[in-house]
C-alpha cells in the first residue's frame, strides 16, 4: 500500500474560490442595500445597481459552490462520516431559522398579551394607543378564508414530499418524481394565494389606521412574520425544484440522497412554522382583549 494513501473517512476539499467570492459579494450587496435606501459616499439614493451586482455574486457563489458539493457526492467523497457532518450542518441551519422566527413571534406575543400594561403609562398617547387590541381601526385578516386554504395546502404538501421521500428510499423513482412535482405545485399555489391575500391587505389598507399609533407596529410584525415565511416557502420550492431536476437527470439513489432529504427537512420546517403562524397570528392573538 502506498504511504500517502488516505487513512481516514474525512473528505478534504480542494481549494475553492467560493468562500472569498461569496464574502465579497455579500459585502457589496449589503453596502448596495444601504446605497439603494439611503445613499452613501456621494452616490444618490435609489441607486440599485450596486445591490444587484452583489446579489448576482451571491447567486453565482450559491450555484457554483453547491454544484461542487454535488460533484463531490457523485464522486463518492461523501463517506458516512461526511454525511453525518452534512446532516448536523442542516440541523443547525434549521435551528437558526427557528430562532429567527421566534423573534417575530415574540413581538406579536408581547403586543397581544401585555398591551394592557401600557395603559398605565403616564403618557396619554401611549394609553390611548394600547387601550384596545388589535389596535383601533385595524382590520384583522379573516383566519378561515385564504389563510385556511394555505394551511390545508401546506399540510397536503407535507404528505406529498413524505411520499416522494419514501418512494425514493424504496427505489420507486417514478413515485418520487410525481410526489416531488405535486409538492412543488402546492408550494407555487401557496405563494400565489399569499400574494393575492397581500393584495387585499394593501389595497384595502387593513393595517394602516390613523386612529392608533401602534397600528404600524401591528402591521409590520404581521407582514414580517408571514412575509418571511412566504419567502422561505419560495426558497423551499426552488430547493425542491433543483432536487426534481437532479432526479430527472438520474441523480439520487435509495442509499445516497441527502440533498433531497435536506430539502424535505426544510419543507417540513416551513410547514410547522406556518401552523404556529396560523394558530397564533391569525386565530388566537387577534381575538385577545
Amino acid at each position: 500500500m502506498s504511504s500517502d494513501a488516505v487513512k481516514h473517512d474525512y473528505h478534504l476539499v480542494s481549494p475553492s474560490p467560493y468562500p472569498l467570492i461569496g464574502s465579497i459579494a455579500a459585502f457589496v450587496m449589503a453596502v448596495g442595500g444601504v446605497i439603494w435606501m439611503k445613499g452613501l459616499w456621494g452616490m444618490p439614493q435609489h441607486t440599485a445597481w450596486v445591490f444587484f451586482a452583489g446579489l448576482a455574486g451571491v447567486l453565482y457563489t450559491m450555484f457554483g459552490w453547491w454544484m461542487q458539493v454535488v460533484r463531490e457526492a457523485n464522486a463518492g467523497d461523501h463517506t458516512p462520516v461526511v454525511s453525518i457532518g452534512l446532516r448536523y450542518g442542516m440541523i443547525l441551519f434549521i435551528a437558526s431559522e427557528v430562532m429567527f422566527f421566534v423573534a417575530w413571534f415574540w413581538i406579536f406575543f408581547e403586543m397581544a398579551l401585555f398591551h394592557g400594561q401600557r395603559t398605565h403609562s403616564p403618557i396619554d398617547d401611549v394609553r390611548t394607543a394600547w387601550a384596545t387590541w388589535p389596535p383601533k381601526g385595524v382590520e384583522v385578516v379573516p383566519a378561515f378564508h385564504l389563510p385556511l386554504v394555505n394551511t390545508l395546502t401546506l399540510l397536503l404538501s407535507g404528505t406529498t414530499v413524505t411520499w416522494a421521500h419514501h418512494a425514493l428510499q424504496t427505489g420507486d423513482r417514478r413515485g418520487a418524481k410525481i410526489g416531488l412535482l405535486l409538492t412543488i405545485l402546492l408550494g407555487i399555489l401557496f405563494t400565489s394565494v399569499q400574494a393575492y391575500e397581500y393584495g387585499d391587505i394593501f389595497r384595502d389598507h387593513m393595517f394602516f389606521s390613523t386612529e392608533a399609533a401602534n397600528s404600524g407596529l401591528y402591521g409590520s410584525a404581521f407582514i414580517m412574520a408571514t412575509g418571511f415565511h412566504g419567502f422561505h416557502v419560495l426558497i423551499g420550492t426552488i430547493f425542491l425544484t433543483v432536487c426534481l431536476l437532479r432526479l430527472l437527470g438520474g441523480g439520487f439513489t435509495p442509499q445516497k440522497h441527502f440533498g433531497f432529504e435536506a430539502a424535505a427537512w426544510y419543507w417540513h420546517f416551513v410547514d410547522v412554522v406556518w401552523l404556529f403562524l396560523f394558530a397564533f397570528l391569525y386565530v388566537i392573538l387577534p381575538t385577545l382583549k
